[in-house]
């Protein structure tokens, strides 16, 4: 279980990294495609990911806005991101609910700062739920159906 950080917007409540937490101002995509010295960005809605691919090497820290729990716009940044080789961390803020938790970790999120601090054991809860994955994702786990058949 990740180890409980912060509470409140824009304060990391859950982290599953074992790296020192990035330091500076996270910038819009268009301010850090201006400068040559930023190293971490947020992604809001609308906001077109793939500019960032060439600059994944020097983004220490990627934050995707969820201002609403129904824009799932962020699912498919996060995974563009570590499809193309994102290491970095990569953050979920904004409006992110206990439920959505262990499906954006498939997709590559691997810290949280929710605008409403989330229940730890709730959390613990949601992870474990299903152990097993049925597509390939951005995790690591392996799909059911590759386990059953190799």
């Amino acid at each position: 279980m990740a180890e409980e950080l912060g509470k409140g917007r824009d304060d990391v409540q859950l982290r599953f990294r074992e790296d020192a937490m990035a330091d500076g101002a996270q910038v819009t995509v268009d301010a850090f495609l201006d400068q040559a010295d930023a190293s971490a960005v947020r992604v809001e809605p609308g906001d077109d990911t793939h500019a960032l691919l060439p600059h994944l090497a020097r983004i220490r820290l990627v934050e995707v806005n969820f201002p609403v729990f129904g824009d799932g716009r962020g699912y498919s940044a996060a995974r563009l991101l570590r499809e193309h080789g994102y290491a970095g961390e990569l953050r979920a803020v904004g409006d992110v609910l206990v439920d959505q938790i262990a499906y954006m970790r498939r997709c590559g999120f691997d810290s949280f700062a929710p605008d409403q601090p989330l229940d730890e054991a709730d959390v613990a809860t949601a992870l474990a739920r299903w152990p097993h994955a049925y597509q390939p994702a951005a995790d690591a786990a392996v799909p059911i159906w590759n386990l059953r058949h190799g």
